[in-house]
């Protein structure tokens, strides 16, 4: 402002108005702080970064010249706004949903801070609304949770379909579910509410969000559609219940992909607690639980002690093959069990170490007939686990266009990285999925059947671009599913194979 009035000033005091000038002038840009950022952030994708390896050979990504791009664009920056550009563009860059610079907001810096009211984390802003619900001939069923998971019927031909929408897998996008739980566990909205009181929080809307998507399945299923289409376009992802979201739509007996892991301290840290977690659970445990908790326990050793062995990432920065993994082998997506029978495991003080999905209250196969999954573009992590572990089981038919490739994400709270110049968070992943055929998820999920929308096409466009696809897709999902359906056979959950 103190340099806009002087611009205006008379002539006569012109040399008042220079010296004003240098007074308040800001400092110089000065490439070299970011610069020193940058040799940060080349050291965290050499120790942290779990897709180092897909970004070298499946990406055919040129990391020495990406980032010898971004020092050249930031010594030729003009302000801090600048510099920040070049490294959200080497983000963009590299092409990998879960890379990303967290810059620091003026007044609200980085770091512990006190703990935050209940429910300040929940917003309905990260939830999109239905694609589907735009098809012409959709018709909605209002129904008792509908303001959480939209349901309707399009009729296709002879077809009546069912359509679902998930816009997100996890509570945080529907504020209603926090406020219920602190009605019901009396949690004051207006106090602080520390980790503890989170997880409380968490735990209860979990289960809520859980029993009201039996609720609006079961609704669904009264209209007695022929198929079942689930719209997750737009879809940014979530936690642990995708797993259980996928298992209550079929009939197949699901086996989940298996986790990759990055050397280093954060996951040598996980295992040696996961073996000590198992060995304090086999001390009370029956004979045969015992065996098989100790048995876990071992693997968790043996895991911890690759974890804790670096690789030398120094042949993958000059595009060569390292003389080992660069990614250790894990356990699976949904923990020490790739597949297995929640309603066995339940009430198991390890259950959920073993089989993530027991930690929500959902049943197998409560949809058992086609299964339709729309995916997008913005489609990303969890929600690329839910819809790949269908398709690798064939358990659906996906539809839509290929989805963002955010892959596995971050565990137990990550491995960020705070950038001693700038103070931004450098998140990478610290874990990959590998799917059957041996590819890594961060690659995006390809639909069976792709639909030909364009990134400018409007939302009326995508649907009416939908729906001239749609009878051919139900019935590809009818022959898709009988021909599961002979392949589960005794994998096949009990409600279904006693229908």
């Amino acid at each position: 402002m103190m340099r806009r009035l002087a611009g205006r000033i008379l002539p006569a005091a012109a040399f008042l108005a220079v010296l004003t000038t240098f007074a308040y002038a800001e400092p110089a840009f000065d490439p070299k702080p970011w610069l020193d950022d940058l040799a940060q952030t080349r050291e965290v994708f050499l120790t942290k970064y779990a897709n180092l390896e897909w970004a070298v050979f499946d990406r055919e990504s040129d990391l020495p010249g990406l980032f010898d791009d971004t020092r050249k664009r930031i010594e030729a920056a003009q302000s801090d706004i600048d510099a920040r550009a070049a490294f959200d563009r080497l983000a963009r860059r590299l092409g990998d949903g879960h890379v990303v610079f967290v810059w620091p907001v003026h007044g609200a810096p980085h770091g512990d801070a006190a703990p935050s009211l209940p429910c300040a984390d929940y917003t309905s802003a990260i939830v999109s609304p239905s694609m589907v619900a735009r098809v012409a001939g959709y018709r909605p069923i209002e129904a008792k949770h509908s303001d959480l998971f939209p349901i309707g019927t399009i009729g296709s031909g002879k077809h009546r379909v069912g359509v679902m929408r998930i816009g997100l897998f996890e509570p945080q996008g529907f504020p209603q579910l926090c406020q219920s739980a602190l009605a019901a566990l009396s949690i004051p909205a207006d106090k602080p509410c520390d980790d503890a009181c989170d997880d409380r929080i968490t735990n209860h809307a979990n289960t809520e969000m859980s029993e009201a998507f039996v609720a609006q399945l079961e609704a669904l299923m009264a209209t007695k559609p022929d198929a079942l289409l689930v719209d997750i376009t737009r879809n940014g992802g979530g936690n642990d219940w995708a797993e259980a979201a996928a298992r209550m739509l079929t009939a197949v007996r699901l086996k989940s992909e298996r986790l990759m892991f990055v050397r280093g301290e954060h996951w040598a840290k996980h295992f040696a607690d996961l073996e000590t977690d198992l060995r304090k659970a086999a001390d009370g445990a029956s004979p045969a639980d015992r065996a098989q908790l100790l048995a876990w326990a071992d693997e968790a050793a043996a895991k911890k002690t690759v974890a804790a062995t670096p690789c030398d990432p120094a042949p993958l920065w000059k595009g060569e093959r390292a003389p080992c993994r660069w990614l250790g082998e894990g356990f699976y997506a949904t923990g020490l069990l790739a597949s297995g029978d929640a309603d066995s495991l339940r009430g198991k003080p390890w259950a959920e170490d073993a089989f993530t999905p027991t930690a929500f209250p959902y049943r197998e196969g409560i949809w058992r007939g086609p299964l339709v999954v729309v995916v997008d573009g913005d489609t990303g992590s969890a929600a690329e686990e839910f819809a790949a572990e269908l398709q690798d089981n064939h358990a659906e038919l996906i539809v839509g266009e290929p989805t963002v490739g955010a892959g596995c994400g971050h565990t137990d709270g990550g491995t960020p990285t705070m950038l001693k110049n700038s103070r931004a968070i450098l998140q990478v992943p610290d874990c990959a999925r590998f799917r059957a055929d041996g590819t890594n998820e961060v690659r995006g999920i390809l639909p069976d059947v792709l639909i030909g929308w364009r990134k400018s096409d409007g939302p009326n466009l995508r649907a009416d671009a939908f729906l001239a696809q749609l009878r051919h897709v139900v019935e590809q999902a009818g022959s898709r599913r009988n021909a599961a359906a002979y392949a589960a056979g005794a994998n096949a959950p009990a409600a279904a194979r006693s229908h």
